[in-house]
Formats: structure tokens, C-alpha cells, sequence
């Protein structure tokens, strides 16, 4: 289960695979939207509608709560830029993936937002200075302060650790 759970495993902010420079991380997040996309554009309804493990979210409900996470990391960058040390308000993601606007029939929003939300982050990333990168957040959930670098590495983990829930889906079932 571990392996559904977490194909990528956990994020560690000084694993090779996201501990880049920040270009490299900003390039990611800015295609993901397409990755996103190509990943869901031949599934059926009934395919969107499979948990990509038991007990886990389905393929809409991903898209949906990628959607809902990089809003809320958007926001964490933009007060971080421009309060010191802001405290963050955590969410209920698993609550969150269970309201009405996380359906199918809203999948298109999804899309339009992630899409919106990832231009308008990795051109305010692409901005930022060595000295913003240092900036950070309060996360009192886990009573702790992230640097803006950290939360750009930890953002690339969870956006390819989503599009793979998709992706091996798609693998192990053969769609």
C-alpha cells in the first residue's frame, strides 16, 4: 500500500530529485498543468471516477485537491513575500475533496485554475531573489517554519507525486 500511497516515497527537501536549483524547479511547475492534462485527456468518466488506490481519492478528486493545494501554496508564497513570518491556515484537504465542487462535472475549473495559478506562481517565482527564497511561513499544523526554497522543492514533490497516483493508475490498469 505504501508503494500507491506514496510511488514517489516522502518528500526530503535534500533528495536529488527536488533538492535543484530553483530554475529547474520553477520549469517543472510551470509545464505541470500540461502534464496534468495529457495524463486525464483520454480517461472515461467512469476512469476519473477510480480511486488511484484503495481508499484514496479518485482521479477527479486529485485534480480537484492539486487545484485547492497550489492555491493555497500561491497564497503561502504571497504572504510570505510580504509579511514576515506569516502564519499559515492549515486546511482539511480530505474535507476539502469531499465538498460539491470537487466533481466531475467541475474538472474544467480545476484545470482552468491550475493552469492560472501555476502561471501566475512561476512568474512571481521566476522573480524572486536569493533573499526571497530565504522568506518563510509559520505552518502551525506541524509547528514549524518554511523557507520559500524548501516549499518550491516540497511543491515540485507534490505535483509529480499526484500526476504519478495518475499516471501508474493509468499503468496498472491498462487504460
Amino acid at each position: 500500500m505504501n508503494d500507491l500511497k506514496y510511488p514517489l516515497g516522502t518528500f526530503d527537501p535534500i533528495d536529488t530529485q527536488w533538492n535543484l536549483k530553483s530554475a529547474e524547479n520553477i520549469a517543472y511547475l510551470a509545464q505541470y498543468p500540461s502534464l496534468v492534462v495529457q495524463a486525464i485527456s483520454n480517461l472515461t468518466d467512469e476512469q476519473m471516477q477510480t480511486p488511484y488506490r484503495p481508499g484514496g481519492w479518485t482521479v477527479t478528486q486529485l485534480v480537484h485537491h492539486i487545484a485547492d493545494s497550489h492555491m493555497n501554496a500561491y497564497i503561502r508564497f504571497k504572504l510570505s513575500l510580504t509579511e514576515v513570518d506569516p502564519t499559515i491556515k492549515p486546511y482539511e484537504e480530505a474535507e476539502w475533496a469531499k465538498l460539491p465542487d470537487s466533481n466531475l462535472e467541475l474538472i474544467e475549473s480545476a484545470v482552468h485554475i491550475l493552469r492560472a495559478i501555476h502561471t501566475k506562481w512561476t512568474v512571481m517565482m521566476r522573480a524572486m531573489t536569493e533573499s526571497d527564497w530565504a522568506k518563510r511561513y509559520y505552518h502551525p499544523a506541524d509547528s514549524i517554519y518554511v523557507d520559500l526554497a524548501t516549499a518550491r522543492k516540497m511543491y515540485h514533490w507534490h505535483s509529480a507525486h499526484h500526476l504519478a497516483h495518475i499516471t501508474r493508475l493509468i499503468d496498472r490498469k491498462g487504460w
